[in-house]
């Protein structure tokens, strides 16, 4: 019998999984009251409070660290059921190049500032990775992959979550010359972000944004491993172990994009997948957010604000410019 399913380990894991059930819950209940609250939002604000607060008893960690790292990679795998490649061939070549040199030019140029402002590696490349690519599921991918600590995890969700919130404000109010749909998508965090920012143009609009959107979450895979292959080299072996040179999430997240692009994933299992997704991916945050202590949160607070705002202009600046030149 596998030792997480021994009646000793799920006894251990038992009231963690239940803070998670409660928590997600929350967030959903949350969720439906404020539509601009996504559950992966309310998740991690829910668990920041929840681990700064003395209500979260010390049973429930051992559950809590146990099912954060799975629930995590589990729903970065699903999360390649949402995307084909049909859908990303849709868009043509011109805008595919928009979201590859937006996508680039977004990660190194978040990467060069985090420098400049002297932030940690870590919580520099999660930004980088966030605000290039799709928000708080990429934070969530790469986190196991780079060295940091557990309050910059939160600290790269938040600054999605915020700023994410102001593009998704912003961006119909400054639109002129340029088609929203492709604009949002191309340079809003979120997926929900980038609906709520496209839905003034119209469900058309939405639409094509929430293509271009995913045709940025197709390139986290290759980032990711990027990624992996660079921490291979600089971190040290570890009681004989390194980082694997493609993390196996990786490899099950192009699995399922392969899946659904050949149609031998069911086209009306996809939206009960989206759902699962999105509790897994809210249960994980939820147990990150736990792990954060304000006043070390707030040691980097300023210059994160910096970087967020930054990373949020460059984005918004060369997603534009390339619609425009496409469009």
């Amino acid at each position: 019998m596998p030792a997480v399913f021994r009646p000793s380990a799920v006894r251990t894991n038992l009231p963690g999984l239940a803070a998670i059930t409660l928590a997600v819950t929350i967030a959903l209940a949350v969720n439906r009251l404020l539509p601009a609250v996504s559950p992966l939002t309310g998740a991690v604000v829910l668990g920041v409070v929840v681990g700064n607060l003395p209500v979260l008893p010390d049973s429930a960690k051992p559950g809590l660290k146990w099912a954060t790292r799975r629930f995590l990679r589990a729903g970065v795998v699903l999360l390649g059921v949402q995307l084909s490649v049909a859908q990303v061939l849709q868009l043509g070549g011109g805008m595919l190049l928009v979201v590859l040199v937006t996508v680039v030019v977004t990660f190194f140029g978040t990467v060069l500032l985090g420098r400049l402002l002297g932030l940690p590696r870590g919580l520099t490349l999660m930004v980088s990775t966030g605000f290039s690519i799709c928000g708080a599921s990429a934070v969530a991918a790469v986190e196991g992959i780079v060295e940091r600590e557990e309050s910059e995890v939160a600290t790269a969700i938040g600054l999605v979550t915020l700023f994410g919130s102001v593009s998704m404000l912003a961006l119909p109010l400054l639109s002129g010359g340029v088609e929203l749909g492709m604009w949002a998508g191309a340079s809003v965090h979120e997926v929900a972000q980038v609906v709520a920012a496209a839905s003034p143009a119209g469900a058309a609009a939405v639409a094509a944004a929430v293509v271009v959107k995913l045709s940025r979450v197709v390139l986290l895979a290759p980032l990711a491993a990027g990624l992996s292959v660079v921490e291979r080299r600089r971190r040290p072996v570890v009681e004989g172990k390194r980082p694997p040179l493609i993390p196996v999430f990786v490899l099950g997240f192009l699995a399922m994009v392969a899946l659904r692009s050949t149609n031998v994933f069911p086209e009306a299992w996809v939206p009960r997948t989206k759902d699962i997704t999105g509790l897994l991916l809210a249960g994980a945050l939820f147990g990150l957010g736990t792990g954060v202590q304000l006043r070390s949160l707030a040691r980097t607070g300023p210059k994160a604000l910096v970087l967020g705002l930054g990373s949020t202009v460059l984005v918004a600046a060369v997603a534009y410019a390339g619609v425009r030149l496409v469009g």
